[in-house]
């Protein structure tokens, strides 16, 4: 009998709505309610659990659950077995110092308090680049802690530095982390892994490209080929009018109006742009 595959999901925060919702496009059982803590899917042969994100690489790296989703920093602060499988291209944050103007780079850290809610993370950037600081742990809202006399600088999440500069700080030093939402696991060749992790890709996919058809005179087949190379290579098929071809491929979504502008100047026509639901790559 074939072991059901136990599935760590955010229960809430930024993670939480995506991860879950990807996991329906990949054809899982979704959560109807939002208190259960658990979902079975036979089906599937899985069973999702859902967790505070950062307890999940606790969970998964002591072999209580086997697989589960959650953010690269949550699974470095955590220092568990747990290992990175696949990131999923959502979640994205940046890690940086911050501190008064005065501090320029990240040896001015040296014997200074640093407040931030990833000690762990944090304490190991210090140590790899030598410098010896005190971590002051806090659990959230960091960006305050140089105001209030507990810390003499912070390390958090940043995307446009705007909290931090009303605090009175600055960012500086290197990037300590660029971090997103992850697939991680302690036994990654577990049966079941390798198939969630495909489905997943499969639906990152479908949202990064759309296919798109059109057709065009065969005299411009490999100049139209240059602009829709496709994964592999584009697919073609004859007309009736032996003089035109239909071109299919996949495009980066982001592209598609410039790719569909050039292939219109070139000659190609009856250019059409579809959404791709699922994929496998």
């Amino acid at each position: 009998m074939t072991k059901t595959l136990r599935i760590a999901v955010p229960n809430k925060g930024t993670l939480s709505d995506t991860a879950s919702s990807m996991l329906v496009e990949a054809g899982y059982v979704g959560r109807r309610d939002p208190r259960a803590l658990t979902v079975p899917d036979s089906r599937n042969g899985v069973e999702f659990f859902y967790l505070r994100p950062r307890d999940i690489a606790t969970y998964v790296g002591s072999g209580a659950l086997d697989v589960g989703i959650t953010g690269r920093d949550l699974l470095l602060d955590s220092d568990t077995e747990a290992l990175e499988v696949q990131p999923l291209g959502f979640g994205h944050s940046t890690f940086r110092f911050a501190g008064p103007k005065k501090m320029r780079d990240v040896g001015d850290l040296e014997g200074k308090r640093v407040a931030t809610s990833y000690p762990g993370l944090v304490g190991d950037f210090l140590a790899r680049a030598g410098i010896q600081s005190d971590i002051v742990a806090l659990d959230g809202a960091v960006e305050s802690a140089v105001r209030l006399g507990v810390a003499d600088a912070v390390a958090d999440v940043v995307s446009t530095g705007a909290t931090l500069r009303a605090q009175g700080l600055e960012i500086f030093g290197p990037i300590i982390l660029e971090s997103e939402a992850v697939l991680i696991s302690a036994q990654p060749d577990l049966p079941g892994i390798e198939t969630l992790r495909r489905r997943l890709h499969g639906v990152w996919v479908a949202q990064q490209y759309v296919l798109m058809d059109y057709d065009l005179p065969s005299d411009l087949l490999e100049k139209a080929s240059a602009i829709t190379p496709g994964l592999e290579s584009p697919t073609v098929s004859p007309l009736r009018d032996p003089s035109w071809v239909a071109v299919r491929a996949m495009v980066p979504r982001d592209d598609a109006n410039q790719v569909m502008d050039q292939l219109y100047d070139l000659g190609a026509r009856a250019i059409l742009v579809s959404a791709i639901h699922a994929a496998r790559i």
